[in-house]
């Protein structure tokens, strides 16, 4: 979900309805997966692409603030994820779809993997892509990137398709590791943790850059220091007020940087 957000405030945007989309992706999984895995799995990524386009259709054609138009989807997005599930937490028994959170390759996690490779894929396209390359412009100075031709409001509706389509997959995973849908709680806050882990890792939220390493290294240490805290006790309140604090730094120490 980080990979996305950093496409998303590459491009000086936000999407704060990246949770609702784990959400909705987790309420469909159950009421397809009696059509087998693979359709259950399509629709369920259908589901974030298309919560993304119509992200990216809010902001490139209507003009709307990337905050306000995601916030309207942070909103509904999880009331029809709610719908969908009767507002009922549903157990996932299909091991096809377990083995995506439990099963391990080579001493690996299946999760581990599938993050390992999309961050690789995500790197590979803002560096050596077209599609990346009009990303970074267009968050450096939207104007000139208009002027200069380049098709902006195409770009900016695939950036957030991706992240939409991201969430949806994370969404994915996180319903096998926890062998249950339950759009109720399923990616509440997690708009924020990822937004924290680009931030964290270097992408200003001014746009013009993308850290696909820094997202990474980022989302491992908001992790590390969720599951620390957890570990010694604490209340999950205080891995959200050291969260708080991280975004504080990082965004004045960046500050700090383009300042000079």
């Amino acid at each position: 979900m980080a990979l996305g957000m950093a496409l998303v405030i590459g491009t000086e945007g936000v999407d704060l309805s990246v949770g609702s989309a784990m959400a909705l992706a987790a309420a469909l999984l159950p009421l397809y997966l009696g059509y087998g895995l693979v359709p259950a799995l399509v629709l369920a990524l259908l589901a974030g692409a298309v919560t993304g386009l119509v992200n990216g259709v809010l902001v490139s054609v209507v003009g709307l603030q990337p905050i306000v138009a995601t916030l309207a989807l942070f909103v509904g997005g999880r009331g029809l994820a709610l719908v969908l599930a009767d507002g009922q937490l549903k157990q996932i028994i299909n091991p096809d779809l377990l083995s995506l959170g439990t099963a391990s390759l080579l001493g690996v996690p299946v999760v581990v993997l599938i993050a390992a490779g999309l961050a690789l894929a995500v790197a590979f396209l803002v560096a050596r892509t077209t599609f990346g390359r009009q990303i970074v412009a267009i968050g450096g100075n939207r104007k000139a990137a208009v002027l200069a031709g380049l098709p902006v409001k195409r770009v900016l509706t695939g950036v957030y398709v991706l992240c939409g389509t991201f969430a949806a997959l994370a969404g994915i995973l996180a319903t096998a590791r926890l062998t249950a849908s339950d759009p109720s709680s399923l990616g509440t806050l997690m708009e924020l943790s990822a937004i924290t882990a680009v931030v964290v890792g270097g992408t200003p939220l001014s746009g013009g850059s993308v850290r696909v390493l820094g997202t990474v290294a980022g989302a491992v240490l908001m992790q590390l220091l969720r599951a620390t805290l957890v570990k010694h006790d604490l209340p999950d309140s205080t891995a959200q007020i050291a969260q708080a604090a991280i975004i504080v730094a990082a965004v004045y120490v960046a500050r700090e940087r383009r300042s000079r």
